[in-house]
């Protein structure tokens, strides 16, 4: 795992304590947690097949535990240097970085199979300075410029956002279309103030075909003590482990550790075990 260089840029919105006590919320958990499957969900990536994620405001790492869970090998970027201590603290997966996504990427081409943000798009309307290069227009340029070179083509990058007004959602749009993404806005529960939540679903390349069409909107009046009952999430055992991390739930077999190791090496990492007969094989249990 990358530990990020602490040279705080001037943009900190938590310091240690905060940054541990959002991360033990369990609303916050949970929030974090529905977003997340939520995103995933609309990326329709390929069941069982490994990719390689970026998190863009990835936090602590609430929402890489999910994609752990989920099986994906991950990177994650943030601007708070605290709360990527808390995440290496909690031992993440993820390789992390630590970025401030106004300024743009540095990935090579093709990096990615996809990417999710969650509660984090909003922030680059906020102008840092009066300088023309702080305006939101000329940072979310940057972004959806340099992100669109960092995904592969075909692929999809899908972000859970607070606008506050519909202008908001329009100068986003337009500046990640002439970054050369397609797609659109997606709005769960638009009739419902405390169920509604707008995603932007992008997509690099797809020929026109199945992966530029927007997917479907989650609509209805699921909801149960204030919570929305999302109809295409499987249920899942939220129960934590003694470090405070998720249980995974995924099924791991022989031929999904060989997928992994072997998307690990494509990506460059170091240190990958070799594969053999003993790869996969469950240990009897100790009496």
């Amino acid at each position: 795992m990358s530990r990020p260089e602490l040279q705080a840029p001037p943009e900190i919105y938590y310091g240690d304590t905060e940054a541990k006590k959002y991360t033990k919320n369990t609303r916050n958990q949970q929030i974090q947690a529905d977003m997340t499957y939520r995103a995933l969900e609309l990326l329709n990536l390929t069941p069982d097949e490994p990719a390689f994620l970026l998190d863009i405001g990835c936090g602590s790492g609430l929402s890489g535990e999910i994609l752990d869970e989920e099986g994906y090998i991950w990177a994650g970027v943030d601007i708070a240097p605290s709360m990527l201590e808390v995440a290496l603290e909690r031992e993440v997966e993820g390789d992390l970085f630590l970025q401030d996504i106004g300024q743009g990427f540095g990935f090579r081409p093709g990096s990615f199979d996809g990417a999710i943000s969650v509660s984090v798009l909003q922030w680059l309307l906020n102008a840092e300075t009066s300088h023309p290069t702080s305006s939101p227009p000329h940072r979310l340029n940057r972004f959806f410029t340099t992100l669109h070179s960092a995904l592969r083509n075909p692929s999809r990058a899908v972000f859970q956002f607070y606008p506050s007004s519909d202008d908001q959602i329009q100068l986003i749009t337009s500046i990640a279309q002439k970054a050369g993404f397609g797609g659109g806005v997606v709005i769960d529960y638009p009739n419902s103030n405390k169920a509604r939540k707008v995603f932007l679903c992008l997509y690099v390349g797809g020929g026109g075909g199945q992966q530029q069409q927007i997917p479907q909107a989650l609509d209805g009046d699921v909801i149960e003590d204030g919570k929305v009952r999302f109809e295409r999430r499987r249920a899942r055992d939220l129960r934590k482990d003694n470090n405070g991390k998720r249980k995974s739930q995924k099924v791991v077999d022989r031929d999904w550790i060989l997928r992994k190791k072997e998307l690990y090496r494509k990506r460059g990492k170091e240190s990958v075990p070799r594969d053999s007969k003993f790869t996969g094989r469950k240990r009897k249990p100790v009496f």
